[in-house]
């Protein structure tokens, strides 16, 4: 098992302040004497400092996460086989392709071998373009062939560097969405602390590398930061052209690096459906996203060689639902709140009802059964009935796809993160339900419109964006665990936003009756500095601790096991065992494999599922026949999951497939009346008797600490 250990013999590193939208820089200084040259001249200098300092943050937080993955694993002294061993699960899987197309013969070759791929899955050929989102690694290889810097860069740390200089990119639009949404760099540098500081639970990306979220989120972070700027009032036309090309490439390129883009992007398109029903942001631009939205998967599908899957994703269905209701409801912002409340109901109705029936036959008519088991997942998750469903529970049972654990939010105060957010939040959601009652209370007269300018409360478009962004993406870390980094690095930006932002303090000052321009400017800058000298001040010492903290990578028995396998089995061998495991085999020797850890496409589950009977309670006869239908020449066991003790009872692997095939299941504890006690012995445990019925169907050829490997006899 592989562990980090101590090393030896080492002992323990403004857009401007306040600047407004073009057109109203225009009102301004109309209004404003001749003698204004030097606030303009400010205004230039503020935003030329925070410009600075953004991308010099960016690039600091980028150095500091690559030194730390420096630290962790001593990567520049290990082995090349134990820096690929490194690259766990799915990271190694998506790592060999971009390994594959280096050892190429040429770059044509290699698209060659990822298009008609036979070494992923054994006995058969698959497009790994079509099925996995492994554009990057064909366009890293291609620079990394094509650039004079193969003498001066290896080919694993141009790799890694791309990655944590995407990190640069990431923090950087964090910055810019928060100061774009406060008026002051002061904001988006308040932001950038709180993402370093809570970098246990905004970030994953120093221990995983390749992983498709790390390469995915800092386009999200764009675009985000793009439609923040877009939903301004009053842009220029040019200015409004040039945010929607930024909005599209920045969508095309999250949806293109990520599998579970289709369902970010839902939860980004409920998040305008709500606004826009509510009349807090204009219709018009929320089409455009619409359609954005819709124009990036239809060409990532294209890309994907036409993927089935994202043609039936729900938020195909859901954006076409949305604009075809709108057709036939064109009188719904009209009517008295009540009139209004019930049109926004029978809207939300047709808009449910087309998504549902849209989803269903594009699905029967492309035979798509690709996701299916995300939705018994969902299913479970939410209470809607217990399953023994096989795909299902390996995700309930997976801490990451549990519920967020309380300790995130003891961390998250920790830095004072979670009490601003909180604070920020509620005053923000205030503002927002006085809004909105306010427009569903309004009709279409004239004396109405004239009316709805005079609103004591106001909320810009683009804060209501990022409210509801927010709100629903907490919703979505709260019940997954694993989706927690979306909300975690916003909730960074909308926490320094609402600190910086002189509509928060107006607000809140004038409920108190102590409002005055004065103090609004005082809290707007004394507060948020406060909170960056005291995060300097506790927290910088723990950090360069960290960054002097130096540790090694350590995992002698997969070492051992993968030269093991490089050095005594045929190059075209077939090898079984773990998803997780079989992603490093493939990427340290270049066998096959029977499965893999891309769990996205329904005969794989299936493969899956009838590899891992090697846990389950099946005779040595029915193992064998199973894995020789793969074409399976090597079998791996390994102890760590055949005695699983991580995992409660229920929720070992062993304990799902005894569920799956119907047995009862080991050790003490309840189980379901229809269990039924199994004919045979658990295979992984008595495989290694050698007793006669086992040893004519396999042969054990290699063995340490933790893994087991054996061949498997060619007999019937």
């Amino acid at each position: 098992m592989m562990s980090i250990r101590q090393r030896k013999g080492i002992k323990a590193t403004e857009i401007s302040e306040d600047y407004p939208a073009p057109e109203e820089n225009v009102k301004l200084e109309n209004k404003l004497p001749s003698g204004c040259a030097s606030g303009r001249l400010w205004k230039i200098l503020s935003f030329t400092i925070g410009g600075t300092i953004a991308l010099s943050i960016g690039l600091l937080t980028s150095v500091y996460l690559a030194t730390l993955h420096e630290n962790d694993l001593w990567f520049s002294n290990i082995k090349e086989v134990e820096r690929e061993i490194s690259f766990r699960t799915e990271c190694g899987l998506y790592y060999s392709y971009y390994k594959q197309m280096l050892e190429a013969p040429t770059l044509k070759q290699g698209l060659h071998g990822l298009i008609y791929d036979n070494k992923t899955e054994s006995m058969r050929t698959i497009n790994l373009l079509e099925r996995m989102n492994i554009y990057q690694e064909v366009f890293l290889s291609v620079l990394y062939r094509v650039l004079p810097i193969q003498n001066y860069l290896e080919p694993v740390y141009f790799y890694i560097y791309t990655l944590f200089g995407l990190q640069a990119i990431y923090v950087t639009a964090l910055y810019v969405t928060s100061w774009l949404l406060s008026g002051t760099w002061l904001s988006g540098l308040l932001a950038a602390f709180w993402y370093v500081t809570n970098r246990i639970d905004t970030t994953r990306v120093e221990f995983t590398v390749p992983l498709r979220e790390n390469w995915a989120l800092p386009f999200f972070a764009i675009q985000i930061a793009a439609i923040t700027y877009f939903l301004r009032p009053n842009l220029q036309p040019l200015y409004e052209r040039l945010i929607l090309l930024a909005i599209f490439l920045s969508t095309l390129l999250f949806s293109l690096t990520w599998q579970f883009n289709q369902f970010m992007m839902l939860m980004q398109a409920l998040v305008l459906f709500i606004l826009d029903s509510l009349d807090m942001v204009p219709a018009m631009k929320v089409t455009w996203l619409y359609g954005i939205q819709i124009a990036s998967l239809f060409l990532v599908c294209i890309l994907q060689f036409f993927n089935s899957m994202i043609l039936g994703s729900l938020l195909i269905s859901f954006n076409l639902s949305v604009l075809i209701a709108r057709k036939l409801q064109t009188n719904l912002k009209t009517g008295n709140f009540f009139n209004r409340l019930g049109k926004l109901l029978l809207h939300l109705f047709i808009v449910l009802c087309l998504t549902l029936f849209l989803n269903n036959i594009i699905k029967k008519n492309l035979n798509l059964k690709s996701d299916e088991h995300i939705f018994k997942f969902l299913k479970a998750k939410f209470g809607f009935g217990a399953t023994r469903d096989f795909d299902a529970n390996l995700y309930l049972c997976e801490e990451a796809f549990g519920l967020l654990p309380l300790n995130t939010f003891e961390r998250l105060s920790d830095t004072l993160l979670f009490y601003a957010y909180l604070f920020v939040l509620a005053i923000t959601v205030t503002a927002a339900l006085a809004v909105a009652f306010h427009n569903l209370s309004d009709s279409t007269d004239e004396e109405s419109l004239a009316k709805k300018g005079n609103c004591p409360v106001e909320l810009k478009p683009e804060t209501a964006y990022n409210l509801m962004h927010n709100i629903l993406f907490g919703f979505l870390a709260l019940s997954t665990m694993r989706m927690k980094y979306l909300w975690t690095s916003h909730m960074c930006v909308f926490a320094s936003f609402g600190l910086c932002s002189p509509e928060t303090w107006e607000l809140l000052l004038k409920l108190i009756g102590l409002y005055n321009s004065k103090r609004i400017c005082v809290m707007r800058y004394t507060v948020p500095i406060l909170i960056l000298l005291y995060l300097c001040y506790k927290f910088w010492p723990g950090m360069m601790d960290e960054l002097s903290e130096l540790r090694e990578f350590y995992d002698p028995d997969t070492v051992e096991l993968m030269n093991w396998i490089n050095s005594n089995t045929p190059r075209k061998a077939v090898f079984a065992g773990s998803m997780q495991l079989l992603a490093g085999v493939k990427l340290c020797t270049g066998r096959i494999l029977t499965n893999h850890p891309h769990y996205e496409d329904k005969s794989l589950r299936e493969r899956t599922k009838a590899v891992y009977q090697i846990y389950a309670k099946r005779s040595p006869e029915e193992v064998h026949a199973l894995l020789r239908s793969f074409g399976t020449d090597y079998v791996i066991l390994e102890d760590s999951i055949c005695y699983e003790r991580r995992h409660r009872r229920g929720c070992r692997l062993r304990d799902l497939l005894d569920i799956a095939n119907g047995h009862v299941m080991d050790g003490p504890g309840e189980n379901e009346p229809d269990l039924k006690p199994a004919g045979y012995p658990r295979f992984c445990e008595e495989i290694k008797r050698n007793l006669p019925p086992y040893m004519a169907h396999f042969i054990r050829v290699f063995q340490n600490k933790t893994f087991h490997v054996y061949k498997l006899t060619r007999n019937k």
